[in-house]
């Protein structure tokens, strides 16, 4: 039996996968921020929920030391949490909420579980993100979208942050044979979690009418999950293999955010320090 971490694992796809592996007899670890959703996995054996703001790099911290306090095998971490904001916030760290949620988040869970991971037969994070769309430039020099935010530029940052992420994550982890995956499942009907102005909630109801049913969109990451891909990085797009090389998965690029991330994250601990 597995043991499988999912992040935003009330909602979606998150929770449909969560039912899939409980009703195969798996222990499965949901994390997500609403007490009410995840209610429903305590009533479940081999299920257990953490109740927790992703959006904090403390309270990521907190996860990570509780899951691998109770479990030191961790066959599986699927990155599914997300969350639209149409006006920029900032969390209570002074970090963009967009980008802490949808990309600190990921990295501290990937590599704070790494280490548990690596005790699995066949380890595997799959980051359900946004490979094969072209994306823009990170911008370095404003993380935090100081200027000119915009809701799906922040998204597309942090999808780009993701790409990179797992191009780092596999060259620092790949003697421990975890596979990492970033994984597109295309347009699927969601929650679709989100604060929204009037025109993207108009748009978000649309892909909501016309996308794939969840049952559907699940299918390509139960199937990275049940046979993990053999190379330390891979991609893929509606189940279609694509190259996690070149544009857009530059090593350079990639060693630069885990630079800047390791920075972030370390005067983060000093101040909480303080």
């Amino acid at each position: 039996m597995k043991t499988i971490v999912i992040s935003g694992g009330t909602d979606g796809m998150g929770k449909a996968l969560a039912m899939e592996y409980l009703g195969r007899g798996d222990t499965v670890v949901v994390l997500g921020r609403d007490a009410a959703k995840g209610a429903v996995f305590g009533e479940a054996d081999r299920a257990t929920f953490i109740q927790a703001d992703l959006g904090l790099i403390a309270r990521n911290r907190e996860v990570v030391e509780r899951i691998t306090t109770t479990f030191p095998v961790v066959d599986a971490l699927v990155l599914c949490a997300r969350h639209f904001r149409s006006t920029r916030v900032e969390t209570a760290e002074g970090i963009e909420s967009t980008f802490a949620l949808e990309y600190l988040s990921r990295y501290l869970l990937s590599h704070g579980l790494a280490a548990a991971l690596g005790r699995a037969e066949r380890p595997v994070v799959v980051n359900v993100s946004g490979p094969g769309v072209p994306k823009p430039e990170i911008r370095w020099h404003d993380l935090s979208l100081t200027r000119g935010y915009d809701g799906v530029a922040a998204q597309m940052q942090a999808g780009r942050a993701n790409d990179l992420l797992g191009v780092a994550f596999a060259a620092e982890h790949a003697a421990s044979g975890i596979s990492s995956v970033l994984l597109n499942p295309g347009g699927v009907s969601t929650s679709f979690s989100g604060e929204y102005d009037a025109a993207t909630a108009a748009h978000v109801e649309a892909l909501k009418r016309y996308g794939k049913p969840v049952g559907e969109g699940i299918v390509p990451i139960i199937a990275r999950i049940d046979d993990p891909p053999a190379e330390p990085l891979s991609a893929f797009v509606e189940g279609r293999r694509i190259a996690a090389t070149g544009p857009g998965f530059e090593p350079a690029a990639a060693n630069r955010l885990a630079e800047v991330t390791r920075g972030l994250l370390a005067d983060e601990r000093r101040r909480g320090r303080g």
